[in-house]
Protein backbone atom coordinates (compact mmCIF):
# COMPACT_ATOMS: atom_id res chain seq x y z
CA UNK A 1 0.00 0.00 0.00
CA UNK A 2 1.44 3.38 -0.99
CA UNK A 3 2.23 6.19 1.87
CA UNK A 4 -0.83 8.07 3.07
CA UNK A 5 -3.01 6.29 0.77
CA UNK A 6 -5.78 4.64 3.33
CA UNK A 7 -6.93 0.71 2.92
CA UNK A 8 -10.22 1.72 1.48
CA UNK A 9 -8.35 3.23 -1.65
CA UNK A 10 -6.11 -0.01 -2.06
CA UNK A 11 -9.20 -1.91 -2.36
CA UNK A 12 -10.40 -0.19 -5.32
CA UNK A 13 -10.27 -2.59 -7.86
CA UNK A 14 -10.87 -1.72 -11.08
CA UNK A 15 -12.41 2.31 -11.55
CA UNK A 16 -10.87 4.70 -14.23
CA UNK A 17 -10.07 8.47 -13.15
CA UNK A 18 -8.92 11.01 -15.34
CA UNK A 19 -7.58 8.66 -17.89
CA UNK A 20 -6.18 6.40 -14.84
CA UNK A 21 -7.47 2.86 -14.63
CA UNK A 22 -6.74 1.05 -11.52
CA UNK A 23 -6.86 -2.91 -10.28
CA UNK A 24 -5.37 -4.57 -7.51
CA UNK A 25 -3.21 -7.96 -7.56
CA UNK A 26 -0.89 -9.48 -4.94
CA UNK A 27 2.72 -9.47 -4.97
CA UNK A 28 3.61 -12.77 -3.29
CA UNK A 29 6.71 -13.37 -1.23
CA UNK A 30 6.96 -16.94 0.75
CA UNK A 31 3.33 -17.02 1.58
CA UNK A 32 2.93 -13.25 2.57
CA UNK A 33 1.67 -11.49 0.25
CA UNK A 34 0.83 -8.13 -0.23
CA UNK A 35 -1.79 -5.90 -1.85
CA UNK A 36 -0.03 -3.97 -5.23
CA UNK A 37 -2.22 -1.37 -6.73
CA UNK A 38 -2.24 -1.34 -10.60
CA UNK A 39 -2.34 2.33 -12.21
CA UNK A 40 -2.35 2.59 -15.99
CA UNK A 41 -2.42 6.13 -17.92
CA UNK A 42 -3.00 6.91 -21.48
CA UNK A 43 -1.09 9.89 -22.10
CA UNK A 44 0.52 11.74 -25.30
CA UNK A 45 3.85 10.31 -26.53
CA UNK A 46 4.95 7.97 -28.21
CA UNK A 47 2.98 4.40 -28.40
CA UNK A 48 4.48 1.87 -26.24
CA UNK A 49 4.00 0.49 -22.46
CA UNK A 50 6.04 1.49 -19.83
CA UNK A 51 6.01 -0.62 -16.63
CA UNK A 52 7.41 1.24 -13.22
CA UNK A 53 7.34 0.37 -9.80
CA UNK A 54 10.01 -2.28 -9.11
CA UNK A 55 8.72 -4.98 -11.50
CA UNK A 56 10.93 -7.99 -12.22
CA UNK A 57 11.65 -9.28 -15.90
CA UNK A 58 8.74 -11.40 -16.63
CA UNK A 59 6.56 -8.31 -15.10
CA UNK A 60 8.38 -6.14 -17.58
CA UNK A 61 7.97 -8.81 -20.61
CA UNK A 62 4.41 -8.54 -19.96
CA UNK A 63 3.42 -5.44 -22.10
CA UNK A 64 4.56 -7.68 -25.16
CA UNK A 65 2.41 -10.34 -24.29
CA UNK A 66 -0.66 -8.25 -23.21
CA UNK A 67 -0.43 -6.10 -26.42
CA UNK A 68 -0.87 -8.92 -28.60
CA UNK A 69 -3.80 -10.71 -26.63
CA UNK A 70 -5.78 -7.28 -26.48
CA UNK A 71 -4.40 -6.83 -30.56
CA UNK A 72 -6.16 -10.17 -30.73
CA UNK A 73 -9.34 -9.96 -29.02
CA UNK A 74 -9.90 -7.06 -31.85
CA UNK A 75 -9.75 -4.25 -29.39
CA UNK A 76 -7.61 -0.89 -30.56
CA UNK A 77 -5.44 0.74 -27.85
CA UNK A 78 -4.78 4.47 -28.25
CA UNK A 79 -1.86 4.99 -30.08
CA UNK A 80 -0.85 6.92 -26.99
CA UNK A 81 1.91 5.92 -24.53
CA UNK A 82 0.56 3.84 -21.59
CA UNK A 83 2.03 3.92 -18.24
CA UNK A 84 1.60 1.60 -15.42
CA UNK A 85 2.58 1.72 -12.20
CA UNK A 86 2.99 -1.05 -9.34
CA UNK A 87 2.39 0.75 -6.05
CA UNK A 88 3.91 0.10 -3.34
CA UNK A 89 7.27 1.00 -5.65
CA UNK A 90 9.57 -0.56 -2.40
CA UNK A 91 7.92 -4.22 -2.82
CA UNK A 92 9.43 -6.40 -5.80
CA UNK A 93 7.04 -7.66 -8.18
CA UNK A 94 7.55 -10.88 -9.48
CA UNK A 95 6.05 -13.64 -11.70
CA UNK A 96 3.40 -13.36 -14.78
CA UNK A 97 1.03 -13.34 -12.36
CA UNK A 98 0.39 -9.67 -13.33
CA UNK A 99 -0.86 -10.15 -16.64
CA UNK A 100 -4.43 -10.01 -15.89
CA UNK A 101 -4.38 -7.40 -13.37
CA UNK A 102 -1.63 -4.95 -15.82
CA UNK A 103 -4.14 -5.35 -19.36
CA UNK A 104 -7.67 -4.85 -17.45
CA UNK A 105 -5.93 -1.50 -15.72
CA UNK A 106 -4.87 -0.56 -19.31
CA UNK A 107 -8.54 -1.43 -20.99
CA UNK A 108 -10.19 0.69 -17.75
CA UNK A 109 -7.61 3.24 -18.71
CA UNK A 110 -8.82 3.11 -22.46
CA UNK A 111 -12.67 3.60 -21.71
CA UNK A 112 -13.45 -0.45 -22.45
CA UNK A 113 -15.04 -0.99 -19.05
CA UNK A 114 -17.44 1.06 -16.84
CA UNK A 115 -16.60 3.35 -13.80
CA UNK A 116 -16.12 1.17 -11.19
CA UNK A 117 -15.85 -1.99 -12.64
CA UNK A 118 -14.49 -4.99 -10.65
CA UNK A 119 -14.07 -2.61 -7.04
CA UNK A 120 -12.79 -5.32 -4.37
CA UNK A 121 -11.63 -7.66 -6.69
CA UNK A 122 -7.91 -8.76 -6.81
CA UNK A 123 -6.57 -10.11 -10.37
CA UNK A 124 -4.06 -12.73 -10.90
CA UNK A 125 -3.13 -14.55 -13.46
CA UNK A 126 -0.96 -15.07 -16.90
CA UNK A 127 -1.73 -13.94 -20.57
CA UNK A 128 -1.50 -15.96 -23.51
CA UNK A 129 -0.70 -14.32 -27.19
CA UNK A 130 -4.42 -15.45 -28.27
CA UNK A 131 -5.96 -14.07 -24.82
CA UNK A 132 -6.57 -16.76 -23.45
CA UNK A 133 -5.86 -17.19 -19.23
CA UNK A 134 -2.98 -19.30 -18.58
CA UNK A 135 -2.99 -21.19 -14.60
CA UNK A 136 -0.40 -19.61 -12.36
CA UNK A 137 1.50 -20.61 -9.04
CA UNK A 138 0.69 -19.49 -5.96
CA UNK A 139 -3.31 -18.73 -6.40
CA UNK A 140 -4.57 -20.08 -2.84
CA UNK A 141 -1.54 -17.83 -0.60
CA UNK A 142 -3.03 -14.77 -2.94
CA UNK A 143 -6.59 -15.35 -2.56
CA UNK A 144 -5.98 -15.40 1.48
CA UNK A 145 -3.74 -12.88 1.11
CA UNK A 146 -6.49 -10.71 -0.68
CA UNK A 147 -8.65 -11.76 2.14
CA UNK A 148 -5.82 -10.34 5.12
CA UNK A 149 -6.13 -7.26 2.99
CA UNK A 150 -10.24 -7.17 3.47
CA UNK A 151 -10.79 -7.79 -0.87
CA UNK A 152 -14.13 -9.59 -1.70
CA UNK A 153 -13.30 -11.28 -4.32
CA UNK A 154 -10.33 -12.89 -6.94
CA UNK A 155 -10.08 -12.82 -10.67
CA UNK A 156 -8.33 -15.98 -11.93
CA UNK A 157 -7.86 -18.42 -14.82
CA UNK A 158 -10.39 -20.95 -15.04
CA UNK A 159 -7.97 -23.23 -14.51
CA UNK A 160 -7.02 -22.11 -11.18
CA UNK A 161 -10.92 -21.54 -9.96
CA UNK A 162 -11.19 -24.88 -8.12
CA UNK A 163 -8.09 -23.92 -5.95
CA UNK A 164 -9.09 -20.34 -5.33
CA UNK A 165 -12.63 -21.53 -4.01
CA UNK A 166 -10.54 -23.52 -1.28
CA UNK A 167 -10.44 -20.14 0.30
CA UNK A 168 -13.47 -19.07 2.53
CA UNK A 169 -15.28 -15.98 2.19
CA UNK A 170 -13.70 -15.35 -0.78
CA UNK A 171 -15.90 -14.80 -4.36
CA UNK A 172 -14.17 -16.33 -7.20
CA UNK A 173 -14.19 -15.23 -10.84
CA UNK A 174 -12.78 -17.72 -12.94
CA UNK A 175 -12.70 -17.12 -16.45
CA UNK A 176 -11.07 -19.23 -19.61
CA UNK A 177 -9.78 -15.49 -22.08
CA UNK A 178 -9.41 -12.15 -20.99
CA UNK A 179 -12.57 -11.29 -22.91
CA UNK A 180 -14.58 -13.43 -20.76
CA UNK A 181 -13.03 -11.68 -16.97
CA UNK A 182 -13.82 -8.32 -19.32
CA UNK A 183 -17.19 -9.14 -20.31
CA UNK A 184 -17.72 -10.14 -16.52
CA UNK A 185 -16.79 -6.98 -15.52
CA UNK A 186 -19.42 -4.89 -17.35
CA UNK A 187 -17.27 -5.08 -20.86
CA UNK A 188 -18.59 -5.96 -24.08
CA UNK A 189 -16.09 -7.54 -26.02
CA UNK A 190 -16.24 -10.31 -28.10
CA UNK A 191 -15.79 -13.94 -26.89
CA UNK A 192 -13.25 -15.98 -29.60
CA UNK A 193 -13.85 -19.30 -30.09
CA UNK A 194 -10.34 -20.59 -28.41
CA UNK A 195 -9.84 -24.16 -26.70
CA UNK A 196 -9.92 -24.08 -22.98
CA UNK A 197 -6.57 -24.15 -20.88
CA UNK A 198 -6.26 -27.66 -19.10
CA UNK A 199 -4.90 -27.56 -15.73
CA UNK A 200 -1.24 -28.26 -14.93
CA UNK A 201 -0.42 -31.89 -14.40
CA UNK A 202 -0.45 -32.17 -10.10
CA UNK A 203 2.44 -33.87 -8.70
CA UNK A 204 0.54 -34.39 -5.06
CA UNK A 205 -0.23 -37.98 -6.49
CA UNK A 206 3.72 -39.25 -6.43
CA UNK A 207 3.76 -38.48 -3.00
CA UNK A 208 4.25 -41.90 -1.20
CA UNK A 209 1.93 -43.95 -0.07
CA UNK A 210 1.26 -44.86 3.77
CA UNK A 211 1.65 -48.00 5.69
CA UNK A 212 -0.10 -49.70 8.10
CA UNK A 213 1.41 -50.88 11.67
CA UNK A 214 -0.43 -54.26 11.30
CA UNK A 215 1.87 -55.18 8.41
CA UNK A 216 4.61 -54.84 10.88
CA UNK A 217 5.55 -58.25 12.39
CA UNK A 218 7.35 -58.24 15.71
CA UNK A 219 9.77 -55.05 16.66
CA UNK A 220 7.53 -54.54 19.54
CA UNK A 221 10.50 -51.66 20.90
CA UNK A 222 10.58 -49.71 17.45
CA UNK A 223 6.76 -49.98 17.47
CA UNK A 224 6.67 -48.37 21.06
CA UNK A 225 9.13 -45.60 19.95
CA UNK A 226 7.33 -44.91 17.22
CA UNK A 227 3.80 -44.60 19.22
CA UNK A 228 6.05 -42.13 21.88
CA UNK A 229 7.41 -40.12 18.67
CA UNK A 230 3.87 -39.81 16.94
CA UNK A 231 2.09 -38.88 20.30
CA UNK A 232 4.62 -36.01 21.30
CA UNK A 233 5.92 -34.95 18.12
CA UNK A 234 9.18 -36.14 18.95
CA UNK A 235 11.96 -36.71 16.16
CA UNK A 236 13.37 -39.94 15.48
CA UNK A 237 16.43 -41.80 14.44
CA UNK A 238 16.59 -45.68 13.42
CA UNK A 239 20.03 -47.76 12.77
CA UNK A 240 19.79 -50.99 11.89
CA UNK A 241 20.37 -53.40 9.13
CA UNK A 242 19.22 -53.59 5.42
CA UNK A 243 16.16 -55.09 5.57
CA UNK A 244 15.37 -54.80 9.17
CA UNK A 245 12.02 -52.80 8.30
CA UNK A 246 13.39 -48.91 9.04
CA UNK A 247 11.56 -47.82 5.79
CA UNK A 248 8.20 -49.88 6.46
CA UNK A 249 8.20 -48.11 9.99
CA UNK A 250 8.72 -44.80 8.89
CA UNK A 251 5.89 -44.81 6.27
CA UNK A 252 3.33 -45.95 9.10
CA UNK A 253 4.16 -42.76 11.18
CA UNK A 254 1.67 -40.42 9.21
CA UNK A 255 -1.22 -43.26 9.52
CA UNK A 256 -0.56 -42.51 13.40
CA UNK A 257 -0.68 -38.87 13.27
CA UNK A 258 -4.11 -36.82 13.48
CA UNK A 259 -5.73 -35.30 10.50
CA UNK A 260 -4.79 -31.87 9.53
CA UNK A 261 -6.51 -29.20 11.40
CA UNK A 262 -8.80 -26.56 8.88
CA UNK A 263 -5.93 -23.64 9.30
CA UNK A 264 -3.20 -26.47 9.08
CA UNK A 265 -4.52 -27.75 5.55
CA UNK A 266 -4.94 -24.27 4.12
CA UNK A 267 -1.41 -23.73 5.10
CA UNK A 268 -0.46 -27.13 4.00
CA UNK A 269 -1.82 -26.48 0.49
CA UNK A 270 -1.00 -23.14 -0.02
CA UNK A 271 2.71 -24.24 0.23
CA UNK A 272 2.08 -26.92 -2.10
CA UNK A 273 -0.05 -24.20 -4.65
CA UNK A 274 3.48 -22.00 -4.32
CA UNK A 275 5.34 -25.38 -5.81
CA UNK A 276 2.56 -26.34 -7.92
CA UNK A 277 1.98 -29.52 -6.84
CA UNK A 278 -1.39 -29.24 -5.34
CA UNK A 279 -3.94 -31.27 -6.47
CA UNK A 280 -6.31 -28.14 -7.90
CA UNK A 281 -9.42 -30.85 -8.30
CA UNK A 282 -9.44 -31.33 -4.63
CA UNK A 283 -12.95 -30.69 -3.63
CA UNK A 284 -11.95 -29.93 0.03
CA UNK A 285 -8.15 -29.48 1.51
CA UNK A 286 -6.35 -33.05 1.91
CA UNK A 287 -6.39 -33.84 5.40
CA UNK A 288 -3.72 -36.31 5.73
CA UNK A 289 -0.12 -35.09 7.12
CA UNK A 290 2.50 -34.97 4.11
CA UNK A 291 5.25 -37.05 3.73
CA UNK A 292 8.08 -36.47 1.90
CA UNK A 293 11.45 -38.75 1.55
CA UNK A 294 13.68 -37.07 -1.05
CA UNK A 295 16.65 -39.16 -2.30
CA UNK A 296 19.94 -38.85 -0.53
CA UNK A 297 21.22 -37.06 -3.78
CA UNK A 298 19.22 -34.33 -2.84
CA UNK A 299 21.44 -31.20 -3.46
CA UNK A 300 20.59 -28.66 -0.05
CA UNK A 301 19.21 -25.82 -2.73
CA UNK A 302 16.58 -28.42 -3.78
CA UNK A 303 16.03 -29.63 0.22
CA UNK A 304 15.73 -25.58 1.77
CA UNK A 305 14.02 -24.19 -1.66
CA UNK A 306 14.82 -20.23 -2.70
CA UNK A 307 17.04 -21.75 -5.37
CA UNK A 308 14.91 -18.81 -7.49
CA UNK A 309 12.05 -16.34 -6.08
CA UNK A 310 8.75 -18.52 -5.80
CA UNK A 311 10.13 -21.92 -5.22
CA UNK A 312 9.85 -23.99 -2.10
CA UNK A 313 11.84 -27.02 -1.10
CA UNK A 314 11.26 -30.59 0.62
CA UNK A 315 11.64 -29.22 3.87
CA UNK A 316 8.35 -26.84 3.39
CA UNK A 317 6.93 -29.41 1.47
CA UNK A 318 6.90 -31.35 4.92
CA UNK A 319 5.40 -29.18 6.49
CA UNK A 320 2.63 -30.07 9.37
CA UNK A 321 3.56 -33.66 7.90
CA UNK A 322 6.75 -36.11 8.32
CA UNK A 323 10.35 -35.78 6.38
CA UNK A 324 12.32 -39.22 5.83
CA UNK A 325 15.48 -39.30 5.67
CA UNK A 326 16.76 -42.67 4.24
CA UNK A 327 20.21 -43.77 4.31
CA UNK A 328 20.47 -40.18 6.39
CA UNK A 329 24.76 -40.45 6.47
CA UNK A 330 24.63 -40.16 2.72
CA UNK A 331 23.14 -37.10 2.47
CA UNK A 332 25.28 -34.03 1.71
CA UNK A 333 26.77 -32.63 5.02
CA UNK A 334 25.14 -28.93 3.80
CA UNK A 335 21.57 -30.49 3.74
CA UNK A 336 22.30 -32.34 7.26
CA UNK A 337 23.41 -29.33 8.91
CA UNK A 338 20.37 -27.52 7.02
CA UNK A 339 18.40 -29.42 9.07
CA UNK A 340 19.16 -27.77 12.40
CA UNK A 341 17.38 -24.39 11.80
CA UNK A 342 13.90 -25.89 10.72
CA UNK A 343 14.69 -28.44 13.94
CA UNK A 344 14.50 -25.22 16.05
CA UNK A 345 12.38 -22.83 14.57
CA UNK A 346 9.92 -24.54 12.21
CA UNK A 347 10.78 -22.03 9.70
CA UNK A 348 13.30 -21.75 6.62
CA UNK A 349 15.40 -18.32 6.34
CA UNK A 350 16.55 -18.37 3.08
CA UNK A 351 18.75 -15.28 2.08
CA UNK A 352 19.99 -14.99 -2.03
CA UNK A 353 20.89 -12.35 -4.03
CA UNK A 354 16.76 -12.09 -5.29
CA UNK A 355 16.12 -11.38 -1.60
CA UNK A 356 15.25 -12.75 1.19
CA UNK A 357 12.04 -15.20 2.42
CA UNK A 358 11.03 -17.13 5.61
CA UNK A 359 9.27 -20.27 5.13
CA UNK A 360 7.28 -22.62 7.56
CA UNK A 361 9.07 -26.06 7.99
CA UNK A 362 7.59 -27.76 10.90
CA UNK A 363 7.69 -31.05 10.54
CA UNK A 364 8.37 -34.51 12.44
CA UNK A 365 11.74 -36.05 11.53
CA UNK A 366 12.53 -39.44 11.06
CA UNK A 367 16.46 -40.54 9.71
CA UNK A 368 17.27 -43.83 9.02
CA UNK A 369 20.82 -45.16 9.03
CA UNK A 370 22.50 -48.47 8.57
CA UNK A 371 25.55 -49.07 11.21
CA UNK A 372 28.22 -49.07 8.82
CA UNK A 373 29.17 -48.96 5.28
CA UNK A 374 27.99 -52.15 4.45
CA UNK A 375 25.41 -52.61 6.84
CA UNK A 376 26.21 -55.92 8.63
CA UNK A 377 27.62 -54.98 11.93
CA UNK A 378 24.58 -55.37 13.81
CA UNK A 379 24.15 -59.07 11.98
CA UNK A 380 25.93 -62.15 12.52
CA UNK A 381 29.64 -61.90 14.83
CA UNK A 382 32.02 -61.69 11.88
CA UNK A 383 29.58 -60.39 8.75
CA UNK A 384 31.07 -56.86 8.84
CA UNK A 385 33.79 -56.14 6.55
CA UNK A 386 34.02 -52.62 7.46
CA UNK A 387 37.48 -51.44 9.75
CA UNK A 388 37.04 -49.72 12.87
CA UNK A 389 38.20 -46.19 10.89
CA UNK A 390 35.38 -46.49 8.94
CA UNK A 391 32.70 -46.88 10.94
CA UNK A 392 33.94 -44.35 12.96
CA UNK A 393 33.77 -42.05 9.82
CA UNK A 394 30.73 -43.21 8.85
CA UNK A 395 28.58 -42.84 11.80
CA UNK A 396 30.19 -39.15 12.24
CA UNK A 397 28.43 -37.98 8.84
CA UNK A 398 25.27 -37.29 11.51
CA UNK A 399 27.04 -34.80 13.68
CA UNK A 400 26.75 -34.42 17.31
CA UNK A 401 24.82 -30.87 16.92
CA UNK A 402 22.33 -32.64 14.92
CA UNK A 403 21.68 -35.81 16.75
CA UNK A 404 21.56 -33.59 19.91
CA UNK A 405 17.96 -32.57 18.20
CA UNK A 406 16.95 -36.06 17.46
CA UNK A 407 15.00 -37.09 20.75
CA UNK A 408 13.92 -40.55 20.46
CA UNK A 409 17.35 -42.99 19.00
CA UNK A 410 16.35 -46.45 18.49
CA UNK A 411 18.71 -50.00 17.50
CA UNK A 412 16.53 -52.23 15.18
CA UNK A 413 17.55 -55.55 15.28
CA UNK A 414 16.59 -58.15 12.78
CA UNK A 415 12.97 -59.52 13.19
CA UNK A 416 13.23 -63.09 15.00
CA UNK A 417 11.78 -65.78 13.43
CA UNK A 418 9.54 -66.74 16.01
CA UNK A 419 7.96 -63.31 15.37
CA UNK A 420 7.89 -63.91 11.84
CA UNK A 421 5.86 -67.05 12.03
CA UNK A 422 3.73 -66.03 15.15
CA UNK A 423 0.05 -66.50 14.66
CA UNK A 424 -0.71 -63.50 16.55
CA UNK A 425 -1.91 -60.75 14.46
CA UNK A 426 -0.12 -57.26 14.83
CA UNK A 427 -1.86 -54.01 16.32
CA UNK A 428 -3.31 -51.87 13.25
CA UNK A 429 -2.38 -48.32 13.14
CA UNK A 430 -6.17 -47.00 13.96
CA UNK A 431 -6.04 -48.62 17.40
CA UNK A 432 -2.60 -46.73 18.13
CA UNK A 433 -3.98 -43.90 16.51
CA UNK A 434 -6.25 -43.35 18.85
CA UNK A 435 -4.01 -43.45 22.14
CA UNK A 436 -1.79 -40.87 19.92
CA UNK A 437 -5.00 -38.58 20.00
CA UNK A 438 -5.82 -39.14 23.40
CA UNK A 439 -2.16 -38.27 24.24
CA UNK A 440 -2.57 -35.20 22.51
CA UNK A 441 -5.36 -33.94 23.93
CA UNK A 442 -3.89 -34.59 27.23
CA UNK A 443 -1.14 -32.42 25.75
CA UNK A 444 -3.43 -29.56 24.64
CA UNK A 445 -4.77 -29.44 28.15
CA UNK A 446 -1.09 -29.18 29.71
CA UNK A 447 -0.21 -26.43 27.51
CA UNK A 448 -3.38 -24.61 27.27
CA UNK A 449 -2.52 -21.27 26.53
CA UNK A 450 1.32 -21.47 25.58
CA UNK A 451 2.84 -20.70 22.24
CA UNK A 452 3.81 -24.31 21.90
CA UNK A 453 1.10 -27.44 22.09
CA UNK A 454 3.52 -30.64 21.88
CA UNK A 455 5.56 -32.17 24.24
CA UNK A 456 8.94 -31.77 21.63
CA UNK A 457 8.02 -28.55 21.69
CA UNK A 458 7.82 -27.15 24.73
CA UNK A 459 10.78 -25.54 27.05
CA UNK A 460 12.27 -28.17 28.89
CA UNK A 461 12.36 -25.38 31.73
CA UNK A 462 8.90 -25.25 31.75
CA UNK A 463 8.31 -28.84 32.27
CA UNK A 464 10.87 -29.42 34.93
CA UNK A 465 9.33 -26.53 37.12
CA UNK A 466 5.53 -27.77 36.01
CA UNK A 467 6.56 -31.32 37.16
CA UNK A 468 8.53 -30.36 39.78
CA UNK A 469 10.98 -33.63 39.59
CA UNK A 470 12.94 -35.11 42.47
CA UNK A 471 16.38 -35.77 42.83
CA UNK A 472 16.02 -38.92 43.16
CA UNK A 473 13.89 -39.54 39.87
CA UNK A 474 16.23 -37.56 37.96
CA UNK A 475 19.01 -39.18 39.44
CA UNK A 476 20.15 -41.18 36.29
CA UNK A 477 19.94 -38.14 34.18
CA UNK A 478 21.96 -36.13 36.71
CA UNK A 479 24.68 -39.38 36.69
CA UNK A 480 24.71 -38.95 32.69
CA UNK A 481 25.02 -35.52 32.53
CA UNK A 482 28.07 -35.26 34.97
CA UNK A 483 30.00 -38.11 33.48
CA UNK A 484 29.08 -35.79 29.51
CA UNK A 485 27.00 -38.81 28.14
CA UNK A 486 24.32 -36.76 27.95
CA UNK A 487 23.85 -32.83 27.38
CA UNK A 488 21.86 -30.33 28.71
CA UNK A 489 19.53 -30.28 25.80
CA UNK A 490 19.57 -33.81 25.64
CA UNK A 491 18.17 -33.54 29.33
CA UNK A 492 15.42 -31.40 28.63
CA UNK A 493 14.55 -34.19 25.70
CA UNK A 494 14.44 -37.03 27.71
CA UNK A 495 12.11 -34.92 30.03
CA UNK A 496 9.91 -34.24 26.86
CA UNK A 497 10.05 -38.15 26.00
CA UNK A 498 9.10 -39.35 29.79
CA UNK A 499 6.07 -36.55 29.77
CA UNK A 500 4.81 -38.46 25.96
CA UNK A 501 5.17 -41.55 28.24
CA UNK A 502 2.89 -40.64 30.73
CA UNK A 503 0.56 -38.92 28.34
CA UNK A 504 0.07 -42.27 26.89
CA UNK A 505 -0.78 -44.25 30.15
CA UNK A 506 -2.69 -41.47 30.89
CA UNK A 507 -0.81 -39.92 33.37
CA UNK A 508 -0.60 -36.44 34.67
CA UNK A 509 2.76 -36.21 34.86
CA UNK A 510 5.89 -38.89 34.23
CA UNK A 511 7.62 -40.47 37.42
CA UNK A 512 11.18 -42.37 37.56
CA UNK A 513 10.11 -45.04 35.57
CA UNK A 514 9.37 -43.35 32.74
CA UNK A 515 12.48 -41.35 32.59
CA UNK A 516 14.44 -44.18 32.50
CA UNK A 517 12.55 -45.75 29.93
CA UNK A 518 13.09 -41.77 28.16
CA UNK A 519 16.65 -42.61 28.62
CA UNK A 520 16.95 -45.35 26.70
CA UNK A 521 15.08 -44.11 24.32
CA UNK A 522 17.39 -41.56 23.44
CA UNK A 523 20.96 -42.67 24.54
CA UNK A 524 19.83 -46.23 22.89
CA UNK A 525 21.37 -48.53 25.97
CA UNK A 526 20.17 -49.18 29.65
CA UNK A 527 21.00 -46.73 32.40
Amino acid sequence: MEPGRSPRHAREGCAVSAHVGRTAAIALWGLAGTPVQIEASVNSGLPGIDIVGLPDTSVSESRKRIRAAISNLGITLPAQRITVNLSPGSVKKVGTAFDLGIATAILAAAGHLPTGAGAGLVFVGELGLDGRLHPVRGVMPCALAAVRAGFGGCAVPAANSAEARLVPGLKVLGAGNLAEALNALGGQVAVPALPPVSSPPSAAASRPATGDLREVRGHGDARRALEVAAAGGHHLLMIGSPGAGKTLLAGCLPSLLPRLSDVEAVEALALRSIDGTLDAAAAEPERQPPFEAPHHRTSAAAMVGGSRPGTIGVFSRAHRGVLFMDEAPEFHRDVLEALRQPLESGRCDIHRAWGSVSLPARFQLVLAANPCPCGASMGPQGACSCSPMDRRRYRGRLSGPLLDRVDIQLDMLPIAPADLHSGQPSEDSASVARRVARARERQAERFAGQSWALNAQAPGSWLRESFALSRAQTQPLDRALERGSLTMRGYDRIVRIAATIADLDDRSAPDGDDLLAALVLRTREAA
